[in-house]
């Protein structure tokens, strides 16, 4: 969900049995290494210390949850989730927890594709909570339906961000609005329309962070109507720092138009993010990297650590990874049909309806044609698979 800036890459199976290692040497997991600064290790450690020593305090809690889900997001790593949890243990539970935690409880939950419990949370916020937790709860609770498919409450929420009382909040929360209503218009073909008011919103926007959040929007957008300068578009939004979501929707695209060769700069060194290894993988195997096997035993390594957690999460991943890196259509399809079950962004579409054709099983993906009639989603892409699927 790039609204919230969300790639917590995870996967694995509903069960799995217990590992108990026999030999203090043995490998449990290999962890992934981490693009951070000694600085900022000190300062994780510091801020361990000090919730270790003073668990039932209010704002370290909070300093702490906040620190391990920009963790998650900025490196894809569902243990983090946990980490926020554990840091909000002695609230996690209540009916009525402060609105901070409560808050930080639905952005976890809803990481986890727990949504039906997340929204929960999110709609008492809403509802009654001080004004920067309300706004920001309504921004996660519109993300949240969008995701999961519920277009016309996502619109309802998007126009209860227009309140001229988050205007005291900065520019966030209308732009973001604003962005909101544009894409569910270009979700539905509106498309020109959006584009433009994308591409204002875009050249007004003075902090960079949001303005380069507008231009990942109107990437997708581009890519879903057929712009051949979509590409040109997320390499606008990437910018000198560039997040995990945007280079991953970036080598999707290179992917997408079997250019896996320029892939493998884009991600070189970022093996560190487990949905950026996965798109490393595919770019290795299809240019036939004399690195792709070692690529591939690692993402399976990960992969069964997550069993072993019975995290199933991001489906959508455990999906790719049996359809594009090791070439079982079949493995990939129950994986790509349980995560439409849950979200039901553009992608999920497409992987769906690829794994069911690639499976020889079309009609697995009656699911997503069912939903392209009801709502009304306009994608050049799906278009194009529809139409070759019935010559």
């Amino acid at each position: 969900m790039k609204a919230l800036w969300l790639l917590a890459f995870a996967c694995g199976v509903a069960t799995a049995a217990p590992f108990v290692p026999t030999d203090a040497d043995e490998v449990v997991e290999r962890l992934p290494s981490r693009l951070v600064s000694p600085a900022e290790r000190d300062q994780q450690r510091a801020l361990q210390q000090r919730r270790a020593a003073a668990p039932a305090q209010l704002p370290v809690a909070l300093q702490a949850a906040r620190a391990a889900i920009d963790r998650a997001r900025r490196f894809g790593d569902p243990r983090e989730l946990g980490e926020a949890q554990a840091a909000l243990a002695p609230w996690w539970s209540l009916t009525d927890p402060p609105p901070a935690v409560r808050l930080l409880r639905a952005t976890v939950r809803q990481s986890q594709h727990q949504f039906d419990v997340a929204l929960r949370d999110l709609d008492v916020l809403a509802a009654d909570a001080p004004l920067e937790q309300r706004a920001q709860a309504l921004l996660t609770r519109t993300a949240v339906l969008q995701v999961t498919g519920r277009w016309a409450e996502a619109e309802a929420s998007c126009r209860n961000l227009d309140q001229p009382t988050f205007a005291a909040l900065g520019p966030a929360v209308p732009v973001s609005a604003r962005v909101c209503r544009a894409e569910l218009a270009s979700l539905r073909g509106a498309t020109a329309p959006a584009a433009a008011d994308l591409a204002a919103l875009s050249r007004g926007t003075r902090d960079e962070g949001l303005r380069r959040w507008v231009d990942l929007v109107r990437a997708e957008l581009a890519e879903r109507s057929g712009d051949p300068h979509a590409g040109d578009r997320y390499r606008e939004a990437l910018g000198d720092t560039p997040d995990l979501y945007t280079l991953a929707a970036l080598a999707d695209w290179l992917l997408a138009r079997d250019r896996p060769a320029e892939v493998l700069p884009l991600l070189a060194g970022r093996e560190d993010a487990d949905a950026l290894l996965l798109r490393l993988a595919v770019a290795r195997v299809r240019t036939r990297d004399p690195a792709a096997a070692a690529t591939t035993r690692l993402l399976a390594d990960r992969f069964d650590a997550a069993a072993l957690r019975e995290d199933t999460t991001h489906r959508r991943e455990q999906a790719r990874f049996e359809l594009d890196v090791r070439g079982d259509a079949r493995a990939a399809l129950p994986h790509a049909v349980a995560n439409w079950a849950v979200q039901k962004e553009p992608a999920d579409a497409l992987l769906l309806v690829r794994v069911a054709a690639a499976a020889r099983e079309p009609q697995a993906a009656e699911p997503v044609w069912r939903f392209v009639r009801e709502q009304g989603l306009a994608d050049v892409r799906l278009a194009a698979a529809r139409d070759g699927a019935t010559r």
